[in-house]
């Protein structure tokens, strides 16, 4: 049975995420719902992460076994016409190995948060952003977020219903630019424990409001408690940006919990 690699984009705002819920939408059964009107046969597909609700993707990976070979052109063409109108496309698609798994064989995920701080309210950028009304110190928030790079124990930034076996995890990238009027940080790391990235967002931005400085942050880090947190930024603003994968789409296949959207496990 083929296997087939896609590379998806989507606006998460009328999702109630990317995993299949009992009730709403989510990207995940959209993809599976085309994908099975096109093929006319049952179809899983599997992300490399559970995004939450409101959450976006330009660089979301997924893989999906189908019943009989497809051109990966022909393929791709066909799931973006059952998608109409939803705010999702696969931007690319290609048959790879049956032992690539888009969530196990990641071995780095890449996402962006963008704020925008000014007093008027968005209108081309309504969902997309996290609205701040009073200006922040980017530079402040810049010089912090190193603070929180490296191999640690980020239960101060996890959600409370995370189900990761280990608060351990090694933070490769936490940088801050200003880009016009939008702050944006950004976070790399192999995996992220569930609401990590926004919790640490919402805790930065306490920096840039001067409420906080760099060793406030650290502290924080240190203290291991969800409590030590500082507020926890809205999906709005958050984008999976892509998904590395090792020469030939593989990894290691050890525990890689998902990203920032937060893992069921199975």
């Amino acid at each position: 049975m083929p296997r087939y690699r896609l590379l998806i984009e989507y606006d998460g705002t009328p999702f109630v995420g990317w995993q299949c819920q009992a009730v709403g939408v989510s990207v995940q059964g959209a993809l599976q719902t085309a994908i099975q009107k096109l093929t006319r046969a049952p179809a899983s597909i599997r992300g490399a992460g559970r995004t939450d609700s409101g959450v976006h993707a330009t660089g979301q990976v997924a893989h999906v076994d189908i019943e009989k070979p497809w051109h990966a052109a022909r393929l791709c063409d066909g799931i973006n016409y059952y998608l109409k109108p939803l705010p999702i496309v696969i931007r690319d698609c290609a048959e790879v190995d049956a032992s690539f798994d888009a969530r196990f064989s990641a071995t780095a995920r890449h996402y962006l948060y963008r704020i925008l701080a000014r007093r008027a309210p968005p209108a081309l950028e309504r969902n997309r952003v996290w609205w701040v009304t009073r200006p922040l110190d980017a530079e402040a928030m810049r010089e912090a977020a190193p603070a929180l790079v490296g191999h640690h124990d980020f239960t101060t930034f996890r959600a409370a219903q995370c189900q990761a076996n280990s608060p351990m995890r090694t933070l490769d990238r936490f940088d801050v630019t200003l880009n016009g009027e939008i702050i944006e940080i950004r976070a790399s790391a192999r995996s992220f424990l569930h609401n990590q990235v926004r919790s640490m967002v919402g805790s930065l931005k306490h920096v840039g409001e001067g409420k906080w400085t760099r060793d406030d942050l650290a502290r924080a880090l240190a203290a291991k408690d969800r409590t030590a947190c500082g507020t926890v930024a809205p999906p709005s603003g958050l984008y999976l940006m892509s998904v590395d994968y090792g020469p030939a789409g593989d990894g290691d296949n050890s525990e890689a919990d998902n990203s920032e959207g937060g893992l069921t496990r199975r």
